[in-house]
């Protein structure tokens, strides 16, 4: 809902917009006024009878001063700010309390008791009436300092007073009346002098005490502090709703809140440990007063409070209900005692408490409720991870009971409750998605607006807005309007009702919302029932895959109707089906079974559903589950790991094959990437063997290729194909334990510049280094790094003739990659070759020669800089021309 601002804070919003108007155009008026004094011309000379102000001075300066630009205003005289005045009062009151304290507590034995009675007396009397007469001074700084000493001082006098008059009294009996009596006295001191901020929060801050020390100097039972803390809380919660000043209410709801949490958690906890029915009556007696204070503060109090009011009744009213029930059921049971308090909570949409309350009391309801679900999570967990212990002994056998097969430790018995639990909260998602039409009725109160704005009604909320156009007061979009017009004629600032109803859910999404809880919490009280029971192993695996296909019947029934909310029961579908199949792992047969079951069912739900995405997760889980089985066949019949990759094979070649005939299906894309993936598995159990990996990575080649033939999956299959082939020709030869490079690298430059050759020729402006680039790397660079190591003359010789070749054949077609190319690997190669008759030469020549040579080419370049810069550029340009 939008807030409808009441005319008094309209009003205040629009007086702060108006002054920052004025003040921005108070601040371009000051920069106007120095831009045209800026653009005056020059003032004469002075001379006799010259008046500085006929030219007019700078702003904000003096006839002759510098321009100050953007409204510079000369700075004020400093003065003492009111900081610095309540810094030096703060200290000033500490130190009167701390010599207060100090002459109460050390110099007190030195006098006698008139002396110190007159003293105290005196100084307190004075620090009482001193506020007073500051007040009528308006120093009431002042006043709230020497305020707060005579709080210390009273204090100081109660001590006083039990210390010397009554020593013998026991200290929280004193304490008890002390504080009422200084409660009191500083609520009649606070009244009288309202100006002061300090004595009524203070008078509330001491009402806390008096019934909490009364009860403990009694040594009365906790239920009886329970009370006297609940009292208390009441007290407070009076206060907050009706007293003045904002630090009354705030210390009232800070009291109220600690003295109220405290009683409900004495309430609960002799609720919870009660020895019997009986036992739990007083406790309860004492929450449902809680409960109806609580409701009752709700009634008066603004929207939040209201709201935190209702869950505070809610969750105290179950707390009281629910203990007496539950005292009388075994522990495990007690559960559903609030369960069902939780539950009738829910009647409250029929009373006619405020729509806030009602609110969190519903809330409260649904705190119950969750309460009692998070119970049962761990048993859910435990059903759904336990089979993964089978993972380490696949086809082991099937084991005696469903317990057997989730291996956890779980206490079973202590979770009796929790499949009732579940099938009682489906129970009633399911009764409120059958009678959602009559629910909507009676809870439609709760989404009503408080205004006639809500029901959009344009100009509804705002008085004498009567959101009919043309008549008195109504809003309208046109020049004149009231500034919280918005984009359509008579619509407010804040919202309307079309707007408002777009942010609120839909009818039929909560109905399916409801729905979907409904199925996804009875699927979870059989699958918990089941292992509660310990039914037979045969019964669990049967009764899990029997739930996955109802769920996917609800799913595609979900999606053949468009029912929003039923995102849920695909994702149960989904995490049933995974725990089903590694239930299943334990006994050979039962794998078969069901995996068979679970690839045919979603590839069933994948045909009959209508939505995209539901569809797609279908057949991507059908097609895991079908090469699951690929690799349980292999385990049947006995292949290592490796030779199974080829077996894994057959579902990614499926996968290419539907690709093709589903075409621009949606469905096709994700169920070939999951083929992918297939792929990749078998890539992975065919590591340990070279031969079979590159078989299989051939193989894997094979399907690239053939998804490449489809034009839409040619620019990433095809390169993808290309690599795998070879990937494959260098495993292949790894394996045959080939150690020379030109063995790898020229089944990659052969088909590169075949390739090269054939896209120049169908587009001749193509550059040489895409055709012909990557293909003459390829070999060229991995023999020139093998000849620089190696001893022998065959290999740089035919390298070197290999480069020769290249650089004739660049410069002969003006191929710039060919010609760059073999000319790099010719003049390093040939330098390869050179090297030692260098070093040979260089050690037989005096040490003087080889500076003197460096030095005499320095010059010939120098001379003929020009020329040599002009043949580079020609030579640049050369190079530039050729492809």
């Amino acid at each position: 809902m939008e807030h409808v601002p009441p005319p008094a804070e309209e009003l205040a919003r629009l007086d702060r917009e108006l002054a920052e108007l004025d003040a921005r155009r108070a601040q371009l008026l000051t920069r106007r006024a120095w831009l045209l004094a800026a653009l005056r011309p020059p003032a004469p000379t002075a001379a006799p009878g010259w008046d500085p102000s006929a030219w007019g001075a700078p702003p904000g300066g003096r006839p002759g001063a510098p321009a100050q630009p953007w409204g510079h205003v000369e700075p004020k005289q400093p003065s003492a700010p009111r900081s610095a005045q309540n810094v030096l009062l703060t200290l000033g009151g500490l130190l009167l309390t701390v010599a207060a304290i100090a002459f109460t507590l050390v110099s007190w034995g030195s006098m006698g008791i008139g002396g110190r009675s007159a003293v105290l007396a005196v100084v307190t009397l004075g620090a009482l009436t001193a506020p007073a007469v500051l007040l009528r001074r308006k120093l009431a700084a002042t006043a709230e300092v020497l305020a707060a000493l005579a709080l210390v001082l009273t204090l100081l006098d109660a001590y006083a007073v039990h210390a010397v008059a009554a020593p013998d009294t026991d200290g929280l009996g004193f304490t008890a009346v002390a504080s009422a009596v200084l409660a009191a006295l500083w609520t009649a001191y606070g009244l009288a002098l309202g100006r002061l901020r300090l004595p009524l929060p203070a008078a509330v801050v001491l009402a806390q005490w008096p019934l909490l020390f009364w009860a403990w100097a009694a040594g009365a039972p906790a239920l009886v502090v329970g009370w006297a803390l609940l009292a208390t809380a009441v007290l407070d919660g009076t206060i907050a709703l009706l007293g003045k000043g904002t630090g009354v209410r705030i210390t009232a709801c800070v009291g109220g809140s600690v003295m109220g949490f405290s009683a409900l958690l004495v309430g609960l906890t002799l609720s919870t440990t009660a020895s019997g029915p009986l036992g739990a009556v007083a406790p309860g007696a004492l929450l449902l007063t809680a409960a109806a204070a609580a409701l009752a503060g709700a009634w008066r109090a603004p929207k939040g409070f209201a709201r935190t009011g209702g869950v505070v009744a809610g969750l105290a009213a179950v707390a009281a209900v629910g203990g007496v029930p539950a005292a009388a059921v075994p522990e495990d049971w007690g559960v559903l005692a609030y369960l069902g308090a939780g539950l009738a909570l829910t009647a409250v949409v029929r009373t006619r408490l405020p729509r806030n309350a009602k609110l969190g009391v519903l809330v409260a309801s649904a705190v119950v409720v969750a309460g009692a679900l998070a119970g049962t999570v761990p048993g859910i967990a435990a059903v759904l991870l336990g089979p993964v212990t089978l993972l380490s002994d696949v086809w082991a056998g099937p084991p005696d009971g469903f317990r057997s097969a989730l291996g956890s430790t779980l206490p079973w018995t202590g979770l009796a409750a929790a499949p009732v639990v579940l099938a009682v909260s489906a129970g009633l998602l399911g009764a409120a998605y059958r009678w959602w039409p009559s629910l909507s009725r009676i809870a439609a109160p709760l989404w009503a607006r408080e205004t006639a704005g809500s029901a959009g009604v344009p100009g509804a909320g705002i008085p004498g807005a009567s959101g009919v156009p043309g008549a008195p007061g109504a809003a309208t979009h046109a020049p004149g309007a009231p500034w919280y017009a918005g984009g359509r004629a008579g619509t407010p600032w804040y919202g309307g009702g079309a707007s408002d109803a777009r942010r609120r859910p839909s009818g039929a999404a909560l109905r399916g919302a409801a729905g979907a809880g409904a199925a996804v919490l009875a699927w979870g009280a059989l699958l918990l029932g089941g292992a509660v029971l310990d039914v037979p192993y045969t019964v669990a695996v049967t009764g899990e895959t029997a739930l996955v296909a109802g769920l996917l019947a609800l799913a595609v029934r979900g999606t053949e109707r468009g029912r929003d909310g039923s995102a849920a029961v695909p994702v149960t579908a989904l995490v049933g089906a995974v725990s089903a199949g590694l239930l299943s792992l334990a006994s050979e047969g039962a794998s078969y079974a069901v995996f068979g079951a679970l690839a045919a069912l979603f590839a069933g739900a994948a045909v009959r559903a209508k939505a995209a995405v539901p569809r797609a997760v279908f057949a991507v889980a059908s097609t895991v589950w079908a090469t699951v089985l690929t690799g349980f066949a292999g385990r049947s019949l006995g292949l290592a790991p490796h030779e199974t990759a080829p077996l894994v094979l057959l579902v990614p070649a499926l996968t290419v094959l539907l690709g093709a005939r589903l075409r621009r299906n949606p469905v096709a894309l994700p169920v070939e990437l999951t083929g992918a993936l297939g792929a990749l598995v078998a890539v992975g159990l065919a590591v340990p063997d070279a031969p079979f990996l590159a078989l299989v990575l051939a193989l894997c080649g094979v399907l690239a290729a053939g998804a490449a033939v489809r034009p839409e999956r040619r620019p990433v299959a095809g390169y993808l194909a290309a690599a795998l082939f070879v990937l494959a020709t260098w495993v292949r030869l790894a394996a045959s334990e080939v150690s020379f490079p030109e063995a790898y690298t020229l089944p990659v430059t052969v088909p590169a510049l075949v390739v090269g050759f054939l896209r120049r020729r169908k587009a001749p402006e193509a550059s040489s280094w895409t055709a012909y680039g990557p293909g003459l790397a390829a070999t060229l660079l991995p023999s020139l790094a093998v000849a620089w190591t190696d001893t022998d003359w065959l290999r740089p010789l035919l390298l070197g003739g290999a480069a020769l070749v290249v650089t004739l054949l660049g410069a002969r077609h003006r191929l710039q990659a060919l010609l760059v190319l073999g000319g790099a690997v010719l003049a390093l190669d040939g330098l390869h070759e050179l090297a030692p008759y260098v070093v040979q030469v260089a050690g037989a020549l005096p040490r003087w020669l080889p500076p003197a040579l460096a030095g005499l080419l320095l010059l010939v370049v120098g001379a003929t800089y020009e020329q040599r810069l002009r043949d580079a550029r020609r030579l640049k340009d050369a190079l530039g021309r050729m492809r």
